[in-house]
């Protein structure tokens, strides 16, 4: 969806749905809070500026 393969990094993280932390992408814990299975991929509607 991105133009560049740089801006989807940035884009598409993973966010703990507990302590809203920014994740890698295929983490299944949270690296702040450590909760297993909080962690959900963010919204690409609202991710995207502009458009």
């Amino acid at each position: 969806m991105a133009k560049f393969k740089e801006a989807e990094a940035r884009i598409f993280k993973g966010i703990c749905m507990d302590c809203n932390t920014r994740n890698p992408l295929g983490s299944t814990k949270c690296r702040s809070c450590g909760k297993p299975g909080s962690v959900r991929r963010k919204s690409k509607k609202r991710s995207v500026a502009g458009g």
